[in-house]
């Protein structure tokens, strides 16, 4: 087996930022969490399913940097609707500012291989 063969890269990578993608869906409003299941899915590179979901929701609750609220449903029961908190905005700027520079030495390494590749090196 060669090495990361094992693990979708890409499955990593969703791991690593789910949390901070669902805190920045909640800056625009409040959403319920398959509300933010299909938000997520707009996007082939962040689908992920209710049962991922709802485990997150729960953990950033814990932690604080959700709260929640129940609402009345015109289509079915009571819905219980997440926003971000001041603590959730503060992380969320803390990982905002370390993905673009870790983003940018990514992409400079990736293009650097690119560029030696061009040239038969």
């Amino acid at each position: 087996m060669e090495p990361g063969e094992a693990q979708n890269p890409l499955t990593q990578l969703r791991r690593g930022v789910i949390e901070y993608c669902v805190l920045a869906l909640l800056t625009e409003e409040e959403l319920y969490g398959f509300d933010l299941v299909k938000r997520l899915g707009g996007s082939q590179s962040l689908v992920t399913s209710e049962g991922t979901i709802y485990p997150l929701l729960s953990r950033l609750r814990r932690v604080g940097w959700v709260t929640t609220t129940w609402r009345e449903s015109e289509s079915g029961p009571p819905r219980r609707y997440y926003a971000i908190t001041r603590a959730g905005r503060h992380a969320l700027a803390g990982f905002t500012s370390e993905w673009m520079r870790f983003r940018d030495s990514v992409d400079g390494l990736l293009t650097r291989g690119e560029d030696h590749g061009a040239q038969g090196v």
